[in-house]
């Protein structure tokens, strides 16, 4: 009986975990690495194998001001990680991003702030692969991660 009530108290807790994460939260991309870097993240969040929607920072779009690689790749990144249903794994991109709570939006350009699919009968955006199947984590954390192209890949050794 006590091992009844502990896993439905485990599964509440997990419940509001989940629950929580779902609304306020953005990927934006790390302002201390280099623009060549964040421009090759901002290529994969926009490029045809990616779901972000990049209309919006095209020229004379909405979010296209302000016009630099930091700027646009965070609204790409976002994109893609919102299209993902906020999927803490859709935000790495090799350690160029990183999910926040702080809203990034900026004068009219509005970052999506809740899960949105890609279209209604869509199916959600696919992981990175690599040459051996899935990328892994190369900043520190666990599972796996979208890749930015060119981007090294970490194979521990046995």
């Amino acid at each position: 009986m006590a091992s009844h009530a502990m896993r439905l108290l485990l599964l509440l807790a997990l419940a509001a975990a989940l629950a929580g994460r779902s609304e306020g939260a953005w990927c934006v991309c790390r302002t201390d690495l280099p623009d060549a870097t964040l421009q090759r993240t901002l290529d994969y969040a926009c490029g045809s194998a990616a779901a972000a929607d990049c209309k919006p920072i095209q020229p004379n779009a909405a979010c296209f001001a302000p016009d630099n690689v930091k700027a646009h790749c965070s609204y790409a990144v976002n994109s893609f990680y919102q299209r993902s249903g906020q999927n803490p794994l859709a935000c790495v991109f090799s350690g160029t991003a990183v999910v926040s709570s702080t809203d990034p939006s900026t004068n009219g350009c509005k970052y999506p702030a809740s899960a949105t699919p890609s279209a209604p009968d869509s199916p959600p955006p696919q992981m990175a692969q690599g040459p051996n199947g899935p990328l892994k984590d190369t900043s520190g954390g666990t599972g796996v991660l979208p890749e930015a192209p060119q981007a090294p890949v970490f194979h521990p050794q046995p």
